[in-house]
């Protein structure tokens, strides 16, 4: 049965939909990780279902129109829909990710200022020069983790191109931090923890950096992200509090850092289908660009996005009132055989000649990157995985030795077991 879209005809979405057995999913959540959702769908036969998490009640959903559902704007905020460790280890109170309306728009449309055509040119030639002084060390150390060079590499980068001076650079610190934060956010354990602790020097040190460059102390280039958020105005024409553009600093470097992760699993899968590897050292753009985006889909990035309902709406001939908590399936939509035949392979050529609807690959989000809460880096993480992954097999002379390569999908953000181990066999070449 149908109904039209009007909430008052509509059936509670708590009292129509299947229920999970245990009455508190807390736990399971936790053991399984990334395949929660699409199990409990699987099991009920549905994309739709309610449990609880944390005492609270929860609606849990996956898939394409589900997708569609979750990202229309002005249906969802973020506040009260993320556990609140998590939210400050990601995005933090105050910024734009927590703003709803046209405040959220203002915000965001500063924030997309910064991810044009050139600005993501200008990281890509900047993290090449990075790689490339990395690479001229690994001979002489033999064996490397990729996945610490790689968030060393892209922190360095990240600070350079938001206009840093050099002098309040500490590189080595500043890649703990953002490490640290984007490592805890994914449980309540000893790593959201120390992921806090971490935070809160570094948000020390972004509002000294935006108080340096408001008192005329620090000179970024104008049109730098640093020189950009510290002289933003929101709607009301008033800068943003030192704090507030502190955080906004800190969440244009921070997603620079988590891309390394991505960069490990192309990596991996490079390893593992060596086919590739002369595709992309080439330089095929197609290649690349198809490569890149099936190890978004592939691999474990976050799990869920959480949201809760700012207005009545209908679904499917369901009613979501207000305040009702949705945690909608990042990880089970990309592994979605209606949108993806045979998910659990590796097949990069499944995006050849792709055409996105806008959300279908939900590595990052879906939707309109304007009005929506969508990431606005997305594109800058693919252009630089292709990047890194070219200069990874065209550059560098590397042996896999044996390792654990598992991937613990428990593990919330997860990363091979190894952090991917290479011995560089020869000079760079």
């Amino acid at each position: 049965m149908s109904f039209p879209d009007n909430p008052s005809l509509h059936v509670p979405v708590e009292q129509a939909v299947p229920r999970t057995k245990a009455f508190d999913s807390t736990f399971a959540f936790l053991s399984e990780g990334y395949p929660f959702i699409q199990r409990r769908c699987a099991e009920l036969d549905t994309d739709v279902f309610a449990t609880r998490l944390m005492g609270r009640r929860v609606i849990c959903v996956s898939g394409p129109e589900a997708a569609r559902m979750f990202w229309q704007p002005g249906r969802f905020t973020r506040r009260g829909a993320i556990p609140p460790t998590t939210l400050m280890l990601l995005q933090d109170f105050g910024s734009g990710e927590t703003l709803e309306g046209e405040d959220h728009r203002h915000r965001k449309a500063m924030m997309m200022s910064l991810q044009t055509a050139a600005d993501r040119a200008r990281m890509v030639a900047i993290a090449a020069e990075e790689w490339r002084a990395h690479f001229a060390h690994w001979p002489a150390r033999q064996r490397v983790s990729l996945f610490d060079e790689a968030e060393t590499v892209l922190c360095a980068a990240a600070c350079r191109w938001a206009g840093i001076p050099a002098q309040y650079i500490d590189r080595a610190r500043l890649t703990r931090e953002f490490s640290a934060m984007i490592d805890g956010a994914g449980t309540v354990f000893r790593r959201t923890v120390q992921g806090l602790l971490l935070r809160s020097r570094t948000e020390r040190w972004a509002k000294g950096l935006i108080e340096a460059v408001r008192a005329g102390q620090a000179t970024p280039p104008p049109d730098s992200p640093l020189a950009v958020i510290a002289r933003h105005r929101d709607r009301d024409e008033r800068p943003l509090p030192a704090d507030i553009a502190a955080n906004e600093l800190i969440n244009v470097l921070r997603p620079v850092v988590a891309v390394a992760r991505f960069i490990v699993f192309g990596a991996q899968a490079m390893h593992e289908f060596p086919e590739w590897r002369a595709r992309l050292a080439s330089g095929d753009d197609a290649a690349l660009t198809s490569f890149a985006q099936e190890v978004r889909r592939f691999y474990p990035f976050f799990p869920a996005v959480g949201g809760r309902v700012l207005h009545p709406f209908g679904w499917r001939g369901l009613q979501f009132d207000e305040g009702c908590w949705v945690l909608f399936d990042m990880y089970g939509t990309n592994h979605d055989a209606r949108l993806w035949p045979e998910p659990q392979h590796f097949r990069p050529e499944r995006f050849s000649g792709w055409q996105s609807d806008g959300f279908d690959l939900v590595a990052q989000g879906a939707g309109d990157y304007l009005t929506g809460h969508r990431c606005p880096g997305e594109a800058m993480t693919v252009d630089l995985v292709k990047s890194a992954l070219q200069l990874l097999a065209s550059e560098v002379v590397y042996a896999v030795p044996r390792q654990d390569l598992s991937i613990d999908l428990a593990r919330m953000p997860a990363l091979p077991a190894s952090r991917f181990q290479i011995e560089v066999a020869a000079p760079v070449r």
